[in-house]
């Protein structure tokens, strides 16, 4: 007779394999046309709000693997808090402003053409191209399975959006952090505009290293009571800005030396200075530099006066002790300036190149001949000028700031530029604008930890916030200045009207309106004394003011201030982190977030960075049409994220065996639950059921602990480490007879089967956030039991399992399994058995005694367990001192179960016969 029809086989119409590129695209597409982001907020309203901050991508270019792991890991965090029950929030953006949209519409149009046309239509051009762009992204977001509203992204370019960035400009300015000034800044001569920290990226240049010496005036040699030769000597490395110096600053605290040969540098560097022969010995005189404050020397390029000021700057790690100085080319300069009252000498214009400032201040001898040289093709002819002031020339290569979009190196360069004060004080305030932001990293979760040390380093040593630029594609600094006078106007009722122009006309209408059409009509002011300002604001200060324009105005239903969670690269620590944290420490004074999450960046299995002429490139699109978007949102939960990630089609392929190994095993739980219609209360369970309840209840609570830490690796680690060993190494093994060849109703049966289902139910909702596809296709196919109420993947909610309480010692009976089969492992290979059916086991263990005799067989997949027994032993082992032995089994194969329990060859046995009524 053929049994087969007689057992409960596994029965699902859940498919094994997910075909995902084909799939996928169609219920996506489902998803956003039923507006499930909707039906998101519906189901947790009045619930707990969790609001994820977007950080806004740059809309421009399609989504590389980057993006993918950003808005994958944000879409999995926002999902994850969503399933736990909670009311979520995730407002996508895009940041459109900015250098390198203008920079893609001038390459288009050519730099000729772009200068011929009005800026209203370059900035026409350049908002059409982001317009493309956002679309372009959106499209490749959703495609990963990304939920979020979609429909109302925000982008800030929008009218709206570029009103409310203007009045975060305006409420800045409210505070009294906003200054106007002639400052040295980073300038990108490439690009013709000023740059700030963030957009700064270091490279490899070659420069010159030059100890210059500068003669003292008359004056001064007479107050050193040397009337001869006495020359205090600098270093520098950038001997294009020797035109500008006024000044050499010395270390307060520091002792100075005048040598033989008529020198002066500092003490602590003479041996040095001597011994590459800068300088000659003996030493003559020691001077206290304080001696030397207020002396003049005279700057041997064009004879004028360079007076000798003290600062703290001055290091002695390096140079002569006595550093140049020129106020309008160095940070550091300038802070000495403004202290000891130097002038500001800028002799170079936007493009890099000396202008007819060398001709005017007589700067340079034949200045004529300068005007219009770029600086750096200046240095070989300063070199010649300084004859023999110049004591010693050499070359060198060190890390030097370059331009992050053209890859120039960078200069210093004053020009009048708008700054936030970082150590002014904002109105009504006591602390500076730095402390409060330093306080507030203070109270800011990170995860990783490290990401704290890192954010407050940066705010403890930047200078002041330089925010305007001079460029075309980007929020206008919309105020008005008194052409007779310089004032700006900061007039509250100007600046609204402003504001609305924007929001109803976007803020083109700065170029294209008048100054009388702009101006509040009862402003008092006569529009013909007013001019405009025609800077643009950093579009580090657009995406700054996004927690203002997005989670304060009630443009967008995006949750509440201060968001739940920042999450991006770890490069936005320079970036968009203080950035935000910045702006609203200066308006609400206090962080716009509550925690921030960084991760890395993404390199391929060597390590290395990606790139398209070494062909490592894996694209987000690819991935998702040769293995499936599950496959790429897998990789990331999967990934160590917060150092650099690996990715590589062979990574990818071992994701994919992951993923293959979680759906079949919700698979074979579907099949073997599909005719439960009542869960079984664990505490009716038989003891291994009981026991892997338990140990699932261990493994999801370990799993939600790793997934509040945002460590979905280690979950997903754990999660594996428990479908491999206990649930489908074990449990659904050892179960495997019960569920087909026990009755259909028995309670065994039943009782493994509700574990299943409870495992199944409960387990859904943890890795929903994740594979989010699969877990919506799994309810299709689930009974009753498993999917409840739920009518798709949105209805969720995770629940932990139920306590169970479980008498077996589970170490004691992992040891004595895995002996075991250690042993049977041999006795297959000798050819002395095929299965362990065939086996019996003998022992009189009181540890095995706790589970009744069918659960004790099962354990280790024999056909007996008897405390004594007449066969021959075949093998033994021992598991804390009780005695195992392994024997043949006693009875003949039963046909339908095939254990070896029948009376005698050719029947069934007892439990099989009981179930047939035979």
């Amino acid at each position: 007779m053929d049994y087969k029809s007689t057992l409960n086989l596994p029965k699902t119409d859940f498919p094994m394999r997910g075909n995902l590129p084909q799939n996928e695209p169609k219920r996506y597409a489902k998803w956003f046309e039923q507006k499930v982001y909707e039906r998101m907020k519906q189901n947790r309203d009045g619930a707990e709000i969790f609001t994820l901050h977007d950080g806004p991508p740059y809309a421009n270019g399609k989504i590389h693997i980057g993006h993918a792991l950003n808005k994958v890991l944000k879409d999995i965090i926002v999902k994850d808090n969503y399933f736990q029950g909670r009311a979520v929030r995730f407002t996508p953006g895009w940041d459109c402003h900015g250098l390198p949209i203008e920079q893609q519409v001038e390459k288009k149009i050519g730099k000729a053409k772009k200068e011929q046309l009005p800026k209203t239509k370059i900035r026409q051009l350049c908002r059409e191209h982001a317009a493309k762009f956002v679309e372009v992204q959106k499209e490749g977001f959703k495609a990963l399975g990304v939920i979020a509203d979609w429909e109302k992204p925000y982008v800030t370019m929008d009218f709206r959006f570029e009103a409310n960035i203007y009045r975060t400009l305006c409420n800045v300015a409210a505070k009294g952090l906003l200054v106007e000034r002639n400052k040295p800044v980073y300038w990108s001569w490439a690009e013709r505009t000023a740059l700030a920290e963030a957009e700064v990226e270091y490279e490899e240049k070659e420069d010159y290293s030059i100890y210059v010496a500068f003669e003292l005036g008359d004056k001064a040699k007479e107050q050193l009571g040397h009337p001869e030769a006495a020359a205090i000597v600098i270093w520098t490395t950038t001997p294009w800005t020797l035109p500008a110096n006024v000044g050499i600053s010395l270390n307060p605290d520091e002792m100075y030396v005048l040598t033989k040969d008529g020198y002066i540098v500092a003490e602590k560097l003479f041996d040095d200075l001597l011994e590459s022969g800068v300088v000659e010995g003996p030493i003559e005189m020691r001077i206290p530099a304080r001696d030397l404050e207020g002396m003049v020397a005279i700057n041997p390029l064009n004879g004028r006066p360079s007076r000798i000021v003290l600062g703290e700057h001055v290091l002695m790690d390096n140079g002569t002790g006595a550093v140049h100085t020129a106020p309008g080319h160095g940070e550091d300069d300038y802070r000495v300036g403004l202290v000891n009252d130097l002038e500001v000498v800028m002799p170079v214009d936007e493009e890099g190149k000396y202008d007819e400032t060398v001709v005017r201040l007589g700067l340079l001898p034949n200045a004529e001949e300068f005007v219009g040289k770029h600086i750096f093709e200046a240095n070989e002819e300063i070199l010649k000028l300084l004859g023999p002031a110049l004591l010693k020339v050499e070359k060198f290569t060190h890390s030097y700031p370059h331009c992050w979009r053209s890859h120039t190196p960078l200069i210093f360069r004053a020009t009048k530029q708008w700054f936030i004060s970082i150590d002014g004080k904002p109105d009504g305030e006591e602390k500076s604008l730095r402390d409060i932001a330093l306080d507030e990293i203070g109270k800011t979760k990170f995860y990783p930890e490290w990401g704290r040390n890192r954010l407050t380093s940066m705010v403890e040593g930047r200078p002041d916030w330089c925010i305007s630029r001079q460029r075309d594609w980007g929020v206008p600094i919309a105020f008005f200045r008194n052409k007779k006078t310089g004032e700006v106007i900061l007039d509250e009722k100007v600046l609204n009207f402003i504001a609305m122009i924007f929001e109803m006309k976007g803020c083109d209408a700065w170029y294209e309106m008048s100054v009388e059409e702009l101006l509040y009509p009862g402003s008092g002011y006569d529009p013909n004394d007013l001019e405009k300002v025609m800077d643009i604001l950093d579009v580090w200060f657009d995406s700054g003011s996004t927690w203002y324009a997005v989670l304060k105005s009630r443009n967008y239903d995006a949750g509440k201030f201060p968001a739940d969670l920042y999450l991006e690269g770890s490069d936005q620590h320079r970036g968009w982190f203080q950035s935000s944290l910045l702006l609203s420490s200066a308006i609400e004074h206090k962080a716009p977030y509550k925690a921030i999450l960084t991760h890395g960046f993404t390199v391929d299995e060597k390590g290395e960075k990606m790139s398209k002429s070494k062909g490592n490139v894996v694209a987000p699109d690819e991935v998702a049409k040769k293995y499936g978007s599950e496959i790429l949102r897998l990789w990331v939960a999967m990934s160590e994220y917060k150092s650099d990630l690996k990715i590589s089609d062979a990574i990818l392929k071992q994701v994919a065996e992951n993923y293959r190994k979680i759906r079949n095993t919700f698979r074979f739980l579907l099949a073997n639950v599909d005719d439960l219609e009542r869960l079984v209360p664990v505490d009716e369970m038989g003891e291994l059921d009981r026991w892997i309840v338990k140990k699932a209840s261990e493994v999801f609570a370990s799993m939600r602990e790793s997934f509040d830490l945002y460590d979905f690796s280690k979950g997903f680690h754990t999660l594996n480490n428990f479908l491999t060993n206990e649930l489908s190494g074990i449990y659904l093994d050892i179960t495997k007879d019960r569920l087909y060849c026990d009755g259909k109703n028995d309670m065994t049966r039943r009782s493994s089967q509700s574990a299943m289902a409870m495992i199944a139910r409960a387990m859904l909702p943890l890795v929903a956030p994740v594979i989010t596809y699969t877990a919506d296709e799994l309810l299709e196919y689930a009974p009753a039991v498993v999917k409840g109420e739920s009518n798709d993947v949105f209805d969720l909610v995770y629940a932990p399992l139920p306590n169970a309480d479980v008498a077996m010692d589970e170490s004691y009976m992992l040891a004595a399994r895995e002996a075991f089969f250690e042993i049977v492992d041999r006795l297959k290979k000798e050819g002395v058995i095929k299965q362990t059916l065939e086996l019996g086991l003998v022992t009189s263990s009181d540890k095995l005694a706790q589970l009744n005799p069918k659960d004790a067989e099962d354990w280790f997949v024999v056909s007996e367990i008897a405390a004594s027994s007449e066969s021959e032993a075949l093998a033994e082992f021992e598991v804390e001192r009780d005695r195992f032995v392994i024997v043949k089994a006693s009875g003949h194969k039963c046909p339908r179960c095939w254990r070896f329990a029948a009376p005698k060859p050719d029947t069934l046995c007892t439990r099989c016969a009981k179930v047939l009524n035979v």
